[in-house]
């Protein structure tokens, strides 16, 4: 028994100095490779010659509005449009019952045949008195009679015939025409009611709007005004008082610039209270698309012509108050870079001052960049996206 225990003890010894000599044998593991630098897009800033361009939010507003009011006192005897019609200039809107003026002008008339007939008879007298006054047969002052009667015939006859003229004119103002082409309001009165044609208290009818060209008014800040006086002053924009400027506009619901249209007017002061002027555009509007009262964004040139870097909006992060690029340097190595920005333009954010034209901007894969680290840089390109206004 123990002679047999003294074997299996033998034995394996035997097997565990067998498994110590084959671990010694084996090599020690080496270490795991580190992972490759992470790639990301790079890309030098765009310099392209651009203008810059202000917005401005406004309202578009008629070329000429008209309210119709009656101009003599009657009933409304017709109504000739429909509520909201386009109508055309010189058209017949409305007419005013127009026998009493009518009545009025064969009175005036016949007051006008009574005083030339009255006229002529002092004429006659005035003629007779004078071919005997110098016989002595008719005194000096009986002559001098005659001759201011034969005047005053004369100044009744002129009275009588303006008031005549006044008779026809009132006639005419029984019919209401539009003094303009454009688009109607409701009516404000019904056939049948009686409208007042006094000049403090006339009725008010209706409402027209010329629709084509139209305005578009807006406000410019008083810095944005002493802004365009300096680029007037060095000559890279002029004014808008002296040039006819293109601008573009857009409503609320459309994308891009699709009416475009040109500056006409700019006020001669800047409002106090408000700290603004007022500017004001013209736009061709044939399909009457176009409404007073609507608001919209309007662009305009803003400076001269430059040279300008040009990065896209997604390369560019916020750190705090400050707007900041990664760059990757020749080594991989990632820097970064704080910027003074600009406008958009062409789909692209203007670089005032941060960047080298010889910068290679991470413009893909921020996420995988951090300052200081090693990325592997793969080249892009940036392509500005004309958006028709330049």
């Amino acid at each position: 028994m123990a002679g047999s225990a003294i074997t299996r003890l033998s034995s394996a010894a035997v097997l565990l100095a067998g498994a110590l000599l084959l671990t010694g044998c084996e090599e020690a593991p080496t270490a795991a490779a580190p992972p490759p630098p992470p790639e990301v897009t790079v890309a030098q800033p765009l310099v392209k010659k651009v203008q810059e361009w202000d917005e401005y939010t406004g309202r578009f507003e008629a070329v000429e509005l008209v309210e119709l009011r009656a101009r003599v006192s009657g009933y409304l005897d017709g109504i000739h449009f429909s509520d909201g019609e386009m109508v055309r200039k010189g058209q017949l809107m409305f007419s005013i019952d127009p026998r009493p003026y009518q009545i009025a002008i064969d009175q005036a008339q016949g007051a006008v045949t009574k005083a030339e007939a009255m006229a002529r008879l002092a004429a006659l007298e005035a003629d007779r008195a004078e071919k005997l006054v110098g016989n002595s047969v008719v005194s000096r002052s009986a002559f001098d009679q005659r001759t201011q009667e034969k005047e005053s015939a004369d100044a009744d006859v002129a009275e009588a015939k303006a008031r005549l003229d006044k008779a026809k004119l009132d006639l005419a103002f029984t019919q209401i025409t539009a003094p303009l082409a454009g688009r109607t309001s409701n009516r404000r009165v019904d056939v049948g009611n009686l409208v007042m044609g006094d000049m403090d208290g006339a009725t008010a009818l209706t409402t027209i709007v010329a629709l084509d060209p139209i305005h578009f008014v807006f406000d410019v800040s008083e810095a944005d005004y002493l802004r365009y006086l300096q680029l007037a002053r060095t000559g890279e924009r002029e004014l808008s008082r002296t040039a006819s400027h293109s601008v573009y506009v857009r409503l609320n619901d459309e994308e891009g610039w699709p009416h475009e249209g040109s500056m006409d007017f700019v006020d001669n002061v800047v409002d106090r209270s408000t700290g603004t002027i007022r500017g004001r555009a013209v736009f061709a509007n044939p399909d009457m698309e176009l409404t007073p009262g609507v608001f919209g964004r309007l662009r305009i040139v803003g400076s001269g012509e430059f040279d300008a870097m040009m990065i896209p909006d997604d390369a560019i992060m916020s750190d705090q108050s400050d707007k900041i690029v990664y760059v990757v340097g020749d080594d991989g190595a990632v820097a970064v870079r704080k910027l003074r920005l600009g406008p958009i333009i062409d789909g692209l954010r203007v670089v005032r001052s941060g960047l080298e034209a010889t910068d290679k901007v991470i413009v893909n894969g921020l996420l995988r960049a951090r300052p200081g680290g090693k990325v592997t840089a793969k080249e892009g390109r940036i392509e500005a996206v004309p958006d028709g206004t330049s």
